[in-house]
């Protein structure tokens, strides 16, 4: 159901993101303005422009959601709970390894600014974005959906554990911001912004005709693919534009190092795990993005919130974002083995 548009824009998904940073290191000012929330006259409503583009994202990945698909996934749910087993397990395994190598550095705190940020992006819910590589990738956008949804639903759970079981690995004051910043993950404000535009539009693939639904989707799924590259080109523009003004060339490279070890290691745990389970390749894929694919946008949110006077920690944070839609962008892109014939 993809209309011309749609497709030109998924095989070019990989460098439209590029672009996206880019546009963000370069002219970071339109970004930066859409980022404050606008008043709509006459009205007393606020245009919130970040929250409106993750909804648009999150209702044409409902959307196309085949029901009874997600039904199949109910009713046989090992790549789900798999992927919610590891979503808890692999920020366990690999924050302690990267906090051991930070502590062999000549950092003073042992690297626990950089640690900081890092458990902020492992311990956030799959990435609202992982659906549109999914849909790149022709992958199982039913798992990836349901993965979405349920570790934002049990995020006001998880978070706050995950923070508070990583933080003695931190020094320097940042164990105690750290648990703070667990008390606000507790308020669960990202389900209003990804469990009901989910929502809407799987009750939209379900109550909606054959027809009337085929053209909603060629209208929505474009309109979501540009959606999430302005989304990316915004929550990057603060932190990519003050590089420019304030370069600080050890800090990045230390912040592209780290992000790209946890990147790198969450996405081999993923795939290991997928074969491990003798996964369908769709699915398998999918588990695979949710396994490496952060919400990167919630983390920045909690280090401009608990962490106002280190603007530098979104560094590791925007560099995790870059590496991790890379790493997407290589996956959905792998040719599948074909199906093994039956009996083999």
């Amino acid at each position: 159901m993809h209309t011309r548009a749609a497709s030109w824009l998924r095989h070019r998904l990989g460098r439209a993101v590029v672009l996206s940073y880019a546009l963000a290191l370069l002219l970071p000012a339109p970004g930066l303005w859409l980022r404050h929330p606008r008043p709509l006259p006459p009205s007393h409503l606020t245009l919130h422009t970040p929250p409106l583009l993750l909804s648009l994202v999150l209702f044409s990945a409902g959307l196309q959601v085949p029901v009874r698909a997600l039904g199949t996934l109910l009713r046989h749910p090992k790549a789900l709970l798999a992927g919610l087993v590891l979503h808890l397990a692999i920020p366990l395994a690999v924050v302690p390894f990267v906090a051991f190598l930070l502590r062999r550095t000549p950092d003073t705190d042992g690297g626990s600014g950089l640690l900081t940020a890092m458990i902020l992006v492992v311990a956030m819910p799959v990435a609202a974005g992982a659906t549109v590589w999914t849909d790149k990738g022709e992958g199982d956008q039913p798992t990836m959906v349901g993965l979405v949804l349920a570790s934002t639903l049990l995020s006001p759970l998880t978070t706050p554990v995950l923070l508070a079981t990583l933080s003695p690995l931190l020094s320097g004051g940042y164990a105690h911001t750290l648990t703070d910043t667990g008390r606000l993950a507790e308020s669960g404000v990202a389900l209003t912004s990804v469990v009901l535009p989910c929502a809407a539009g799987l009750l939209g693939a379900l109550v909606l005709p054959a027809r009337r639904l085929g053209r909603l989707v060629t209208t929505v799924a474009p309109a979501a693919m540009a959606g999430s590259l302005v989304l990316t080109y915004v929550n990057a523009s603060g932190a990519l534009g003050s590089v420019l003004t304030r370069p600080r060339p050890l800090l990045f490279a230390a912040a592209l190092g780290v992000a790209a070890l946890v990147c790198l290691l969450s996405f081999v745990l993923g795939r290991a795990a997928a074969h491990l389970l003798r996964l369908e390749a769709g699915t398998a894929s999918a588990l695979t993005l949710a396994c490496g694919m952060n919400n990167s946008s919630a983390s920045a949110v909690l280090i401009t919130t608990s962490l106002p006077d280190k603007p530098h920690l979104l560094l590791p944070v925007l560099a995790y974002g870059v590496l991790q839609k890379t790493a997407a962008n290589r996956i959905v892109a792998r040719p599948r083995p074909a199906p093994l014939a039956a009996g083999a």
